[in-house]
């Protein structure tokens, strides 16, 4: 058996990856397109169908290329979005909630003070809408099917991962992984099982929720290009990406360029809890060995480019930003918040929203497309300057992947910001590789030291000398989220 496929259920495509064990590549991909909606102000939600549809489908088009040669199937996924079904007849009781859906701020802005600190010392994670038991508590509440079956017994809940692993091993396997679970606001960082007090304090049964597995279990079997085929190695995308590049000591950096900006920082084999609003979580528990992380998440990053694209028509592709950006000096005064739907770390500010500062008679959609990608970069600064402050150790260097990391007027710009290189690798793929090397780790095909070994570097974008000027546009940029904020 040749090769692996690394699924990667993400926010706006499903994705397919055969990567080739024995020559350490990708050969090829399958993608698809998911369709998100937006119902209300600050919804967000997707088709539960259509993620497994399409998941089946970049599956059997990368299987039908393998030729019957798969050894196994890694999984990772979009993480914090839900997904309730029915566990007779495996459909949806309604559309899943997105990560980013906000329909549950109020509700969790209203949690009191020592309950807030009780579950960030349980969970690691601040109340917020973001993470996945408040949107389990709204189907619950307002799902008149999903309070019918779960009095039955016959509801399932979950995180993505756990939906598809159940559909594709027809019911079989109801499971999740650690790091998946981490970011339900469920789970005791410490154990690493559901936490009873919290399940009650959330109203939701222990029984609609999935087994709690480590990252490189055997999860169970699908049928695919006419045989079985295991399911082995699951994490959540941005626990996939830091192990696809190979950042497992403390100190190490990513930063992953999706939808979304998130940046895990591994702290070791004890959480650490942050002072400044990030988030500990679990970064996966490989060969028996649990490790955790603090993360930051900027929760537009990708989103805004395409905000450009779609909706304000400024842009025909993301790929021309790098382009308008550079044929402008700065953005001539210009700045850009993306609070589309709040502020995530380190602020945690679900009423802020997105602001446009410093317009002028003579701005054009060069500054405002510069201003754009400038905030992705910002929003990164925020977050490492939190974590030396929460772990009393820098980053050398910061590795980059997701779709942005291509531009490289990004990366540049990102490197000066931060003031230390960005390492941009060969296979920008990080979180599928991440599922490629956990899978092969799970089926005993590799190991770790030999897969990391694997990891080249493309280009490393060292940062510029003129520290006081990137350190003043920063320095703007904050004064702009101020008044975006609502408090």
């Amino acid at each position: 058996m040749k090769y692996i496929i690394a699924l990667d259920a993400g926010t706006t495509s499903i994705r397919a990856f055969l990567y080739d064990v024995a020559a350490a590549k990708f050969v090829y991909r399958a993608q698809q397109e998911v369709e998100s909606a937006y119902p209300h102000p600050g919804w967000v939600e997707q088709s539960a169908e259509e993620i497994y549809f399409k998941a089946a489908y970049v599956l059997s088009d990368c299987a039908r290329v393998a030729g019957g040669s798969v050894a196994g199937v890694g999984v990772t996924n979009q993480r914090e979005t839900v997904v309730a079904w029915n566990a007779e007849t495996g459909e949806p009781v309604a559309p899943a909630i997105v990560w980013q859906c906000r329909r549950t701020s109020a509700e969790c802005a209203a949690i009191p003070k020592e309950d807030a600190l009780r579950i960030k010392e349980t969970t690691g994670l601040l109340p917020d809408a973001y993470f996945s038991a408040s949107k389990i508590r709204w189907i619950l509440q307002n799902v008149p099917e999903a309070r019918a079956l779960a009095a039955a017994g016959k509801l399932r809940a979950g995180t993505v991962d756990s939906y598809l692993i159940w559909k594709f091993t027809g019911g079989a396997a109801f499971v999740t992984d650690v790091t998946n679970a981490s970011r339900t606001m469920l789970l005791n960082l410490r154990t690493c099982a559901w936490d009873e007090d919290l399940l009650a304090y959330f109203g939701i049964p222990r029984e609609i929720l999935p087994e709690v597995r480590p990252s490189d279990a055997v999860m169970g079997e699908m049928r695919l290009g006419g045989g079985n085929v295991p399911v082995a190695g699951v994490m959540g995308d941005q626990q996939a990406a830091l192990f696809g590049q190979a950042c497992r000591s403390a100190g190490d950096g990513k930063i992953t360029y999706g939808t979304g900006l998130f940046l895990l920082f591994p702290t070791g084999g004890q959480p650490v809890f942050s002072e400044h609003g990030l988030l500990t979580t679990v970064a996966g528990e490989v060969g028996g060995k649990r490790t955790y992380a603090l993360e930051g998440s900027v929760f537009h990053a990708g989103s805004s480019v395409k905000w450009l694209r779609d909706e304000m028509g400024l842009i025909s592709s993301a790929e021309e930003t790098d382009r308008l950006a550079r044929s402008v000096e700065d953005t001539g005064g210009v700045c850009f918040v993306p609070a589309f739907t709040g502020l995530g770390a380190p602020f945690w500010d679900p009423e802020a929203r997105a602001l446009i500062s410093g317009i002028t008679r003579g701005t054009r959609r060069e500054h405002i497309v510069r201003a754009v990608l400038e905030s992705i970069a910002y929003g990164a600064r925020d977050l490492t300057d939190c974590m030396k402050q929460d772990s009393g150790i820098p980053l050398a260097s910061v590795k980059c992947d997701g779709g942005a990391s291509a531009n490289d007027f990004l990366m540049q710009f990102q490197a000066d910001v931060l003031g230390i290189p960005v390492d941009r690798p060969v296979e920008r793929e990080s979180t599928a590789l991440g599922a490629a090397f956990l899978c092969a780790i799970a089926l005993g095909l590799s190991d770790e030291s030999g897969l990391f070994a694997a990891r080249r570097s493309e280009r490393v974008f060292v940062p510029s000398l003129a520290r006081d000027r990137f350190d003043g546009l920063y320095a703007e940029y904050r004064r702009a989220v101020a008044r975006a904020r609502s408090n």
